[in-house]
Parts: C-alpha cells; sequence; structure tokens
C-alpha cells in the first residue's frame, strides 16, 4: 500500500482555514476587530516567511476557544464551514484526493492548524486520517493550551511517525510515499518521503522543488 499526505492551507484549500477562522471570529465581532486583525495578519506574514514562533501563535489562535461554550464554538464552526471553507475547496483538490483514494492508499491530512477547525475539513474531503495540532480539553470544553507537540515543520515527522507508530507501521510499510505541501514550512516533510509534490507553491518551495526536480502542481 501507499501512504498519501496531504497539507490543508493553500494545498487542498485555495486559502488558510487558520488565518480564515480568526478573520470568520472577528466579523462574528466574537474577537475585537482593532485588537486581533492586525495581530492575524502579522501572523499569517511570519508563516509564509518561515519565521513563525509556533507557540506565540497558538497562545493567539487557541485562547479564544477557551472563552466559550463548545455548543456556541461548534455552531460557529458550522457557520465557518458553509460560508468560508466549502468555497475554498477546489475541484482538482477534491479529484486528487479521490484518485488516491480509490487507488486504496492510506490518505492523511496532516497540518498545523488545530482540530478543532480542520477535523470537519478532512470530513468533507472524505479523508479519514486528520493529524493536526490538538487543542487542550477539560470536561469537553477547551482550556486554550495545545497537547503535545505541534504540527509544524519538523513537529509534523514527529506527530507523523508516532501515528504510524501506534499502528505498527513505519516508513518501510509503504510502497511509495507521497506528499502535497504549497509551504516552505513543509521541506522537512517532504523531504522524508519518495514523491514530493509542490502545490502552487510559495517562492522558496518552488525555487527548492526546481532545483530538486520535484513536481510541482496546481490544483487551482
Amino acid at each position: 500500500m501507499n501512504l498519501a499526505l496531504f497539507d490543508l492551507d493553500n494545498t487542498l484549500l485555495n486559502g488558510d482555514s487558520d488565518f480564515e477562522w480568526a478573520q470568520f471570529l472577528i466579523e462574528q465581532g466574537v474577537l475585537d476587530r482593532e485588537l486581533f486583525e492586525a495581530k492575524n495578519l502579522a501572523f499569517y506574514e511570519q508563516y509564509k516567511a518561515g519565521t513563525l514562533d509556533i507557540y506565540e501563535f497558538l497562545d493567539f489562535q487557541l485562547k479564544p476557544l477557551s472563552r466559550h461554550a463548545r455548543k456556541v464554538l461548534n455552531g460557529w464552526r458550522d457557520d465557518f464551514m458553509q460560508h468560508k471553507v466549502r468555497g475554498m475547496m477546489t475541484v482538482p483538490a477534491q479529484e486528487l484526493v479521490a484518485r488516491h483514494r480509490a487507488a486504496g492508499d492510506v490518505c492523511i491530512i496532516i497540518t498545523a492548524t488545530n482540530s478543532f477547525v480542520t477535523s470537519p475539513i478532512a470530513r468533507e474531503f472524505g479523508v479519514e486520517h486528520l493529524i493536526a495540532t490538538e487543542p487542550e480539553e477539560k470536561d469537553g470544553e477547551f482550556t486554550g493550551c495545545v497537547v503535545g507537540v505541534p504540527c509544524f515543520r519538523e513537529g509534523k515527522i514527529t506527530r507523523l511517525e508516532n501515528w504510524l507508530a501506534q499502528r505498527g507501521w513505519g516508513w518501510d510499510s509503504f510502497a511509495d510515499s507521497f506528499f502535497y505541501s504549497d509551504s516552505l514550512n513543509d521541506l522537512p516533510l517532504l523531504a522524508k518521503v519518495n514523491n514530493p509534490i509542490a502545490v502552487d507553491p510559495d517562492a522558496t518551495l518552488r525555487k527548492h522543488a526546481e532545483q530538486h526536480g520535484w513536481r510541482i502542481l496546481t490544483l487551482r
């Protein structure tokens, strides 16, 4: 069997669910625009530049979850899926996932964005397995903290290898492996798979892909 890994934001999605979730909460009046919008934009620019402090960002991203009941958050997330996310799901991205699923590959969406935001997106793509940054919960409510290693940069390798080990698998369990990503932040994991594919890549990843003969793909 083969292993097919998919980054989510700006790869399968034509946009960034992390950034758009914060913008959605600002638009709903949940987060104060004056306090949060500039910071959200700054973090997004740091991510694209490869300079993001993931723990500083997660403090910004996860704290709002702890201020509201899970039932209320679920309702906002449903609206977010309807009004923001589905419009970012392109037909080529859905067809790519469908081809890997039809081939019987083990398909995993692996993303730095937290699992609360991304779990319904993975389901919408028909992907059973999601490896994401995990927000801490206590008695069914979010604490505003993160559990374990964030699923970011080298952390994606750690989280994936732990996930595989829990199932008695390793890299050599698969005949072939694929990873689709747009971001320079995913260079560590892209270097681990047999088939690294740069999807609508940022400038740094595009240059690296061209230098190393990696496939470059558009899903737009």
